[in-house]
């Protein structure tokens, strides 16, 4: 081409017209998603101490957070239908303006205290107030963007989904830079101002984004010929998108809950298994997948047996075994769902529809995960249960050597129906399998991977497997002995009767929380007053607490404690003193009252009538100076929830003492070093803190070793502790950062936890 050469301007001036174009959309999408979803962890996390912490918090949140994405996705559906250019900009823009008006973020001040029931609706309607507005306009912007790129004539708006991987780069570095950047360094208040400002940049991109719309040229009559022949999407592909969409929506939830339940209900926890399940959108929807689909199919039938193993083993002490295997083998069937949505996708015309099955899905999932299956079901059977549908989610498959298929599946599903006959039976054959279980559910769950990998079975058979395999798993538990389970918005608890009969033990995901002696060690019934066991035993950092502050009186105690659980602490206070209870989960209340799965309330506080409601509002009511000693019990799984760990918290508990009381905080903890943060906000309260890190060295089954914090005004106030050898009086750790209700650090609880090697 020569210099004379006419085209040559305009070639030049439409490449770099593409180039603004693609660069500006990539930008707002990009902006978009980062505000999108670093808006979950930050608002869920200033809504949590509204309900005790719960991990139920985040899966109601996740619920609230699909729903508003589909209504987003279809508002975007609904305007791109309009043929002007100029109408969906405006409209757009000005919903963006409005919504602008009503940050930055805070719950609803016409929202009141949480109910003593319902309360998922409660919190759903409490997002809905306080950020439904700007979230459901954020939540516009991704097929909207798409649907206008399309619109402006760019070579590759044929394709637009490269830009889905983009929106979900956004998303995955917003939810990996939460726990590891913004929550350790910023407050709440300014990673709210920070996202506020993120908002108002983001108009800004999308006005101009509106601008090279409104600028480009019609689209030739060539693109609009070949857009208008393509197909539409038959009824059964698109409720086959709905399904791919819906199992790994809900699996997010179900695993979320799963690894939160066991170690804290944080943002932390939160964001790993969302930021995986973003990262395999960003994965399939690249126009070069780094990870072929063929092998991700190869790979998710031994993350199903993966899975089905991890249940198996149970009671999960290992915190990167219960991290990492559930999520390693979560990611591999998102990675399999969503690629088989990235290989089915649609024509660009369809671009929004599609996003709308999607979050339909998505929708759908996470209502299942989030509030059916807890109101329906007394365990997590929504864990098994979508992994079951997961294996359905593969694609049709012509099935290799067929005569060994029709062999060997019937043997594996003879097998499997033998195991599970043999439960229900008693002898030595079920002791041996119930021993083994791991490798009773473990060797069915392998075998079936396999020959769905050697004869490429049909999704049907793998299902069925599976779901024999997971019948296993419930059939021989990990847990000896009877379980009874109890299920609430705050969890599921199970109540274990040891196989003798000789003891009953609460449990809250994997760590017990109280134990009681049913029978002697002859085998007669235990009678008279139950001795404290477990944490609470007399030799303990509880127990000695309680009986030095009980003794520095010389009279009878007030005490208010914050938990019930098994209700062990009722039998801790003695006749005439005055024990106050405080307890989130009605649930709770009713089996430590029930004499079938504990007796300490019936035997030592039968008139027991605990205050319900999530401590640091209902504590906060108790008149000032009143108590002598404050123990601080509650618990989420294995920690005290965080909003009654830190700097305001203990300002309310400090106000509740009387003059020379003293608060009692149970720091036991496999995952997080509790303690020095205990110190921390005691310190910053003006109190001195001693801590108790001491096996009691008594022989006996559930006498467990404690981590105690005592804390008090004057040294004189702690008795006989002060002077103890066992509890060490304990300055703040230097560098370390008090914890308050706008900031906490659970990475660094965690490294402390790992460093200490405890």
């Amino acid at each position: 081409m020569t210099p004379s050469d006419p085209q040559l301007p305009a070639e030049t001036s439409s490449a770099g017209r593409n180039r603004l174009v693609l660069l500006t959309y990539t930008a707002a999408i990009f902006v978009s998603a980062l505000l999108l979803f670093s808006v979950q962890p930050l608002f869920t996390k200033m809504v949590l101490p509204r309900l005790g912490g719960s991990p139920a918090v985040w899966s109601v949140a996740m619920v609230f957070f699909q729903s508003l994405l589909l209504a987003g996705y279809v508002y975007a559906h609904l305007l791109m239908r309009i043929k002007s250019r100029v109408i969906p900009i405006v409209v757009h823009l000005v919903l963006l303006i409005v919504a602008f008006i009503t940050l930055p973020l805070a719950i609803s001040a016409h929202w009141g205290d949480p109910p003593t029931s319902g309360y998922a609706l409660w919190l759903l309607g409490l997002f809905v107030a306080s950020i439904g507005l700007p979230f459901f306009a954020l939540a516009a912007n991704n097929p909207l963007l798409q649907a206008w790129f399309v619109r402006t004539g760019h070579p590759d708006g044929a394709d637009p989904y490269f830009l889905y991987a983009s929106s979900n780069i956004g998303s995955f570095l917003a939810l990996l830079s939460y726990p590891l950047v913004l929550e350790p360094i910023f407050s709440l208040r300014t990673q709210n101002l920070i996202w506020t400002g993120g908002y108002g940049l983001l108009i800004v991109l999308i006005a101009a984004c509106g601008f090279l719309l409104w600028r480009s040229p019609a689209r030739s009559p060539a693109a609009l010929a070949a857009e208008s022949d393509a197909p539409a999407p038959s009824f059964a592909l698109r409720a086959r998108w709905v399904f791919l969409a819906a199992v790994p929506s809900g699996l997010l939830i179900a695993v979320t809950a799963h690894i939160s339940t066991d170690v804290a209900a944080a943002p932390l926890l939160w964001v790993l298994p969302l930021s995986l399940y973003l990262l395999t959108w960003v994965l399939v929807f690249q126009q070069r997948p780094w990870l072929p689909h063929k092998w991700v199919l190869w790979a998710q039938p031994a993350a199903i047996a993966g899975v089905i193993v991890l249940l198996a083993v149970g009671g999960e002490q290992n915190l990167l075994l219960t991290i990492g295997g559930h999520q390693l083998c979560f990611f591999v069937i998102a990675m399999a769902c969503h690629g088989e949505l990235a290989r089915t996708r649609p024509p660009a015309k369809y671009l929004t529809g599609f996003y709308v099955a999607l979050s339909f899905g998505g929708m759908i999932g996470g209502l299942f995960a989030g509030l059916i299956a807890p109101n329906v079901f007394s365990w997590v059977a929504e864990y098994p249960i979508l992994i079951v549908l997961a294996a359905l989610c593969r694609p049709p498959a012509n099935e290799r050597l067929p005569w060994l298929s029709r062999l060997a599946w019937p043997l594996v599903v003879i097998v499997a129906l033998a195991l599970i006959a043999l439960s229900q039976t008693k002898g030595e054959t079920f002791d041996w399998l119930d021993e083994h279980r791991v490798y009773v559910a473990g060797s069915i769950a392998v075998l079936g991977m396999l020959l769905a990998l050697l004869l490429n079975t049909a999704r049907l058979k793998l299902a069925a497997v599976a779901a024999l395999a997971l019948a296993l798993v419930r059939v021989y538990p990990a847990d000896d002995g009877r379980v009874d389970t109890v299920r609430s918005f705050f969890g599921v608890h199970k109540i274990v009767t040891t196989p003798s009969g000789q003891y009953h033990v609460l449990l809250h995901g994997t760590t017990i929380h109280g134990a009681e002696r049913f029978q002697n060690d002859d085998g007669t019934p235990a009678q008279g007053r139950p001795e404290p066991i477990s944490y609470y035993h007399k030799d303990g950092g509880i127990g000695q607490a309680v009986a030095a502050i009980r003794e520095r009186k010389g009279a009878p105690l007030r005490a208010a404690a914050i938990g019930l659980g098994s209700g062990t602490l009722a039998c801790v206070g003695l006749p005439g003193e005055d024990w106050k209870f405080f307890e989130i989960d009605q649930s709770m209340v009713d089996t430590a009252r029930d004499p079938k799965y504990f007796t300490y309330v019936q035997n030592c506080q039968p008139d027991l009538k605990p205050v319900i409601g999530d401590a640091r509002l209902t504590f906060a009511r108790e008149p000032d100076g009143l108590y002598d000693i404050i123990i601080v019990d509650a618990y989420s799984s294995d920690a005290i929830p965080i909003h009654l760990a830190t700097q305001e918290a203990m300002k309310i508990y400090k106000d509740k003492l009387a003059p020379e009381g003293v608060v009692l905080m149970h720091v036991s903890n496999r995952h997080l070093e509790l303690a020095s943060v205990v110190v921390g906000i005691a310190d910053a309260n003006g109190m001195k803190s001693w801590v108790y890190n001491e096996d009691s060295g008594r022989d006996g089954e559930y006498i467990f070793a404690t981590n105690v914090v005592v804390s008090a005004r004057d040294e004189a106030d702690v008795g006989k502790l002060a002077s103890s050898d066992k509890w060490e009086e304990t300055d703040p750790t230097a560098n370390q950062r008090v914890w308050t209700d706008d900031y906490c650090n659970v990475l660094g609880a965690v490294y402390r936890r790992l460093r200490d090697g405890e």
